[in-house]
């Protein structure tokens, strides 16, 4: 993976993060070391390396060590809470856990980073081996957002594949500094930052912060050329003109919609318009993508990127012509220069072993088309389809209306029981500033959609459940609308009778 950039260069940059810099010939030397100390644990080819460690040098070494050695490599979110750590841990049944310093498991198999530094130091060598290009290479959890997370197997060449590609259509050189405030126990980061960036010789910058201040702060010091981040990262950032961006060329939006008047509220604030990704945990990661410079459509994700051959399906699994709607499933082209070069994951990771995964198109659980030229639109996730009295409502049309208001942080639009209609509409609203007025909110659903599609259960909450990578947890959220909606009746309630009190003082002192 390193050669070509270790031959051109070897003391170009190849990593930045908060405990340093790494030149290419350093990461080759760390990475060799962190073989070796696998190795020394008793890690052997097709064994399990899951890591729980903080943005820094040590899990991009750890990453590529694992890889030499034919493990099979999976993250363990810091974030996630102790049981959520030890489901994914039993899933994964590792050899060795990295264990950082926000790890909660308590298992033999976890090595601390003192003893991790200890072994490393040592310079242990391995085995030479042949690669297989085509094994079980890493695992990617789906982000269960309604449901539990499914275990998603890679091959190495999968997982070179995405790098490549976006190397190609980009056009980037060594001049790419790309940075990424996502974690990197997400193996779709890993993809996108020293997976990618050593294919063209350029540097991964890996972020500790995420918020405005950080990620300016980072992109600023860094000269980060192209940086990644959530809707609501950028929504933070549109808000803040004052913060220095310039040296970015590109802005990517992933991880949820991008609501076009964010886009344009960035573009206003920092010259750049963002640019829309759609992607997926099964593909790995970018399926389409903005073309590089200010082109874009309202409420499209980008154009599906050359290797693929995306298309809409009905429910008997047709496909269906250009533009029309149905359930986005992804097969590798079968024409141009990419032909071929894309074969779907090798399945799932169950029991100990890999379940494959059914033959044909992968569907992606995503209601949406895409047009003859290629431009991807999601309308929603197929299992989060609202049925009112037989009509479909698809919440992410929904959100995408009141996400348009200028105080909306986040919104998110689930269906409610009702006895009579099956399900009513139901919009969860975080604010970006004062308690926001749900009657306006519902007045823009009117103005834009059918009557059906109106929310009639409001809530305001401090702040939406969010995962990882910025989407809404969707897992629980008809209840918290109940328990918003109960709230907001009182609070309407108490204002009604403010207002009367006022109206009857203006009565009172003569005023109309």
């Amino acid at each position: 993976m390193l050669d070509a950039a270790l031959a051109a260069d070897p003391a170009a940059p190849a990593v930045a993060a908060a405990s340093g810099t790494w030149s290419y010939a350093e990461l080759d030397d760390r990475a060799r070391r962190a073989a070796g100390a696998l190795w020394t644990l008793g890690v052997r080819p097709g064994d399990r390396v899951t890591a729980c460690l903080p943005n820094d040098l040590d899990i991009v070494a750890a990453f590529h060590g694992a890889q030499r050695i034919g493990a099979v490599w999976a993250g363990i979110g810091e974030a996630l809470a102790a049981n959520e750590q030890r489901e994914l841990h039993d899933v994964c049944a590792p050899k060795v856990v990295l264990a950082g310093p926000r790890c909660r498991l308590e298992t033999r198999d976890c090595v601390r980073p003192d003893q991790w530094a200890a072994l490393t130091a040592r310079g242990e060598t391995v085995p030479r081996m042949a690669a297989d290009l085509d094994a079980p290479a890493g695992i990617a959890f789906t982000s269960g957002t309604s449901g539990r997370p499914k275990a998603v197997v890679h091959s190495q060449r999968n997982l070179l594949l995405p790098g490549a590609v976006l190397t190609a259509t980009r056009g980037w050189g060594p001049e790419l500094r790309k940075g990424d405030s996502f974690p990197l126990t997400i193996l779709n980061l890993m993809v996108l930052s020293t997976l990618l960036t050593a294919q063209t010789g350029g540097c991964a910058v890996v972020m500790d912060r995420r918020d405005a201040d950080g990620v300016a702060a980072w992109i600023a010091a860094h000269r980060v050329t192209v940086w990644n981040g959530a809707p609501a990262q950028l929504f933070d950032l549109a808000r803040r003109p004052d913060l220095d961006l310039s040296s970015l060329r590109e802005v990517w939006s992933g991880g949820g919609d991008t609501p076009d008047a964010v886009r344009r509220a960035f573009a206003a604030a920092h010259g750049l318009v963002p640019r829309a990704t759609y992607g997926l945990t099964e593909a790995p990661t970018v399926v389409s993508i903005d073309p590089p410079g200010e082109e874009w459509r309202p409420g499209a994700s980008g154009r599906v990127l050359p290797h693929y051959d995306v298309a809409a399906h009905d429910d008997a699994g047709r496909r269906l012509p250009p533009g029309e709607v149905g359930e986005l499933c992804l097969t590798g082209t079968a024409a141009g220069a990419w032909a071929g070069a894309w074969t779907p994951a090798l399945g799932h990771w169950e029991a100990g072993g890999v379940r494959p995964a059914a033959p044909g198109p992968v569907p992606t659980g995503d209601v949406g088309s895409v047009d003859g030229d290629g431009w991807l639109t999601v309308l929603d996730r197929k299992k989060l389809v609202i049925v009112r009295g037989g009509a479909n409502v698809y919440p992410l049309e929904v959100e995408r209306v009141i996400g348009a208001h200028p105080d909306v942080a986040r919104v998110a639009v689930c269906g409610v029981p009702d006895e009579r209609l099956g399900q009513r509409v139901a919009a969860v609203v975080e604010s970006a500033g004062p308690p926001l007025d749900n009657d306006v909110l519902a007045s823009l659903c009117r103005d834009a959609l059918a009557s059906y599609k109106v929310p009639e259960v409001w809530a305001q909450v401090d702040a939406l459940p969010v995962n990882a990578m910025g989407k809404v947890q969707r897992t629980g959220l008809a209840e918290i609308a109940r328990a918003g909606t109960r709230a907001d009746t009182r609070a309407d309630t108490r204002a009604d009778t403010r207002a009367d009190t006022r109206t009857r003082a203006r009565r009172a002192s003569g005023a109309g």
